[in-house]
């Protein structure tokens, strides 16, 4: 059994308010000791890791990814990739969220079928480097709603499986049941990009809805959903949604539904997104006039307005923003960290438990990921500096001076290997 002794620096646990010294051992893959203080013990066992001037943190988790988006434009783009290639795309970014600290991803839905279940399998069995991983069924939707790019005179695929009225939303959450995800994405308002079904629109039906998510709930699955309408967040509170994503025009009614919800859902404001195309979108041609015809200023305004009331209200969120667009790479996720500081009013401490142990509890995996605690997984990142004051310092690899995954080492300290490159071996 392996045994490593990291000592020297201090340890941000996951759940306390400020990080403390202390020397924590991982025997095999679970942490064995966590003994506070400077001193440390008298004598440090295994193998050795100097963490002076470092923190030692929990890994982080996703709770809004989509590891099978591939640096698309435009929705259609993923319909046009081969099965083949898009699996290979999606190892990449997977391999990719590891080495940028993420230990575990929730997939809020894959491009397409069976991306998400064969690349958590695969992780599992140890043909590709990933994180942890609960895999996602496409986003459902229905005609003319989100994920629907089909025209009357061209069929194009996108991201979603399109079903209408409450059979076919059995049928295709009972499809994608026996493809073995793990979580169900719904969509049930539209979104700004979508020329025909605004954000404010709400084209699923409550019974449509109801239909989804009696079947993913007799079947044990989670059930996310897509919602930006006041409207389509209330359909989603009463109809019996997990995890309910964006609410960004979430009205009173709404938040207090949510509130009163609180000790069996999440949310995630997947703001990334709407940040990095109101502030810098012009890269990839989303000039300001483009942003302003999309009213995206307005939702951001909106998101902040809404994430802050959320806040206060003590409601569950998570990180995680809609990265694997032109305008959202991949391995930028950390950024929604300093994003809940700088526009939602958390604390620095706060805006990393939403990315530690809130995202855990949604994995549920809280009893055994999410802390620097004795008996629990030993998935855990050593970052340069103190996280606790400054979350900026983990959205950069360079930062990272190791993360371990399960006990094992992806990138060790005393080594200096950068994780990168899908075939190059991590050492």
């Amino acid at each position: 059994m392996t045994v490593t002794s990291i000592a020297g620096g201090m340890v941000w646990d996951g759940v306390s308010d400020a990080a403390y010294p202390a020397t924590v051992v991982v025997e095999g893959n679970r942490i064995a000791k966590v003994i506070e203080g400077t001193d440390g013990p008298d004598e440090l066992v295994g193998d050795v890791i100097d963490a002076t001037g470092m923190t030692l943190m929990p890994g982080m988790v996703e709770g809004h990814c989509h590891p099978s988006f591939t640096g698309i434009k435009e929705p259609p783009e993923l319909g046009r990739l081969s099965p083949e290639r898009h699996m290979l795309e999606t190892a990449k970014n997977l391999r990719l969220l590891l080495s940028h600290g993420f230990t575990s991803v929730f997939e809020a839905a894959s491009a397409k079928p069976m991306l998400g279940v064969t690349a958590r399998d695969a992780i599992n069995e140890g043909l590709i480097d990933g994180p942890r991983m609960m895999a996602g069924s496409p986003e459902v939707t229905t005609t003319a709603g989100l994920g629907d790019e089909r025209r009357r005179h061209i069929y194009q695929e996108s991201f979603g499986l399109i079903a209408d009225g409450p059979d076919e939303f059995r049928r295709v959450a009972r499809e994608c049941v026996r493809d073995g995800v793990d979580v169900m994405k719904i969509n049930i308002s539209g979104d700004e990009f979508v020329t025909h079904a605004r954000a404010e629109i709400t084209p699923t039906e409550p019974a449509e809805l109801d239909a989804f998510v009696t079947v993913a709930h007799t079947f044990d699955k989670l059930v996310a959903a897509h919602a930006r309408s006041s409207r389509s967040v209330k359909m989603a509170v009463r109809g019996g949604v997990d995890c309910i994503y964006h609410c960004d025009f979430a009205d009173e009614e709404a938040l207090d539904m949510l509130e009163e919800a609180k000790n069996r859902i999440w949310v995630g404001p997947a703001f990334g997104l709407v940040h990095n195309c109101t502030k810098g979108g012009d890269i990839v041609g989303i000039t300001r006039e483009v942003a302003e015809s999309l009213n995206l200023f307005r939702k951001f305004e909106a998101t902040c307005a809404t994430y802050r009331e959320i806040r206060k209200r003590g409601i569950r969120v998570v990180v995680g923003g809609d990265y694997g667009f032109s305008v959202t790479p991949m391995g930028q996720n950390a950024r929604d960290i300093e994003h809940f500081v700088r526009y939602f009013g958390y604390s620095p401490v706060e805006a990393l438990k939403c990315a530690t142990t809130v995202g855990q509890s949604l994995m549920g995996r809280a009893d055994d990921l999410g802390q620097v605690k004795e008996g629990y997984l030993a998935d855990l990142l050593l970052v340069k500096g103190d996280v606790t004051q400054d979350v900026s310092l983990v959205q950069h690899r360079d930062n990272l001076a190791m993360i371990m995954k399960d006990g094992a080492m992806f990138k060790d300290p005393r080594k200096g290997v950068q994780a990168t490159g899908l075939i190059q071996a991590a050492e």
